[in-house]
């Protein structure tokens, strides 16, 4: 059972199957890429369910699209905090969450949902742009953190530590 992009209302322009010809026509090497990172990756995702809290719908969509291809029983993607809050504190459980730490233009952040996910024992990784040590760094010492661009494998990777210390 997947779940749709919650801001995909806001981007109805963009059109999935013409994003990912687009890929396999224009970055096979990528594509190739995620393939085998799918492959090694597998075992630990399928039939799991993950949190994406991202406010770029191309990264949510690749992010969604990688795991789903390594067997994840549902992604949701959101890009508010407010709608991640809204889906957990309405019961919505996960194995594993990705957040993006800065969301969107209101200087919003993921920190409230990663206080929560941190409360109910689900384990999550940070996704960022921002460069060094930040409050992210401070209050959850123990999440991983991946920097924007962000390489499939350390994105991976980051999922495998933050998944094995649950």
């Amino acid at each position: 059972m997947h779940r749709s992009h919650e801001f995909a209302r806001d981007m109805s322009f963009l059109n999935a199957a013409r994003l990912n010809s687009l890929q396999k026509e224009e970055f096979p090497l990528l594509e190739r890429r995620q393939e085998m990172v799918v492959a090694e990756f597998e075992g630990s995702v399928a039939g799991k369910r993950f949190l994406v809290l991202d406010d770029e719908f191309l990264i949510a969509l690749d992010i969604q699209q990688t795991l789903e291809s390594a067997g994840a029983a549902d992604v949701l993607c959101i890009a508010h905090a407010d709608g991640a809050l809204k889906e957990l504190r309405n019961g919505s459980a996960f194995d594993c969450a990705i957040l993006d730490v800065k969301l969107g233009d209101r200087q919003q952040n993921s920190l409230t949902v990663a206080n929560l996910l941190t409360q109910r024992g689900t384990p999550f990784i940070f996704l960022t742009g921002m460069r060094g040590e930040y409050l992210h760094t401070k209050e959850f010492p123990a999440a991983p953190v991946v920097e924007k661009p962000y390489d499939p494998d350390a994105l991976m990777a980051a999922l495998r530590k933050a998944m094995a210390g649950k």
